[in-house]
């Protein structure tokens, strides 16, 4: 996966203007959980790229990024929540899912519903 890292909140604006013309998706993933390590090995291993294309993905590591992640929730009106997922479109989130509920297949089929 090619991930993007956030970083820093001026991001949170870029995601937003990118999110005009393709879907990005937000990946929040906490070290110190092991649900979410899971939760990531499963995304990664099942990942194929030729799938799912002009998919901006960024990856927030939230311990290290907490002011982000309040961030995201503010700006997105989305609860945190830790593994979590979001897809935003038109500079909102139109999907989202967190632990388990964390699918590829799910994501895939949202991503290409057009």
């Amino acid at each position: 996966m090619n991930w993007i890292p956030l970083i820093n909140e001026d991001q949170l604006l870029e995601i937003k203007q990118v999110s005009q013309e393709q879907p990005v998706m937000i990946f929040k993933h906490s070290t110190s959980c092991s649900i979410s390590a899971m939760v990531l090995d499963r995304l990664e291993r099942k990942w194929c790229g030729d799938e799912i294309r002009d998919l901006s993905i960024y990856f927030l590591d939230l311990l290290r990024y907490r002011r982000i992640s309040d961030q995201i929730s503010i700006d997105f009106d989305v609860r945190h929540e830790s593994p979590q997922l979001l897809v935003v479109e038109g500079g909102s989130v139109t999907y989202h899912d967190s632990h388990f509920g964390i699918d590829y297949q799910m994501l895939l089929a949202y991503i290409q519903k057009d």
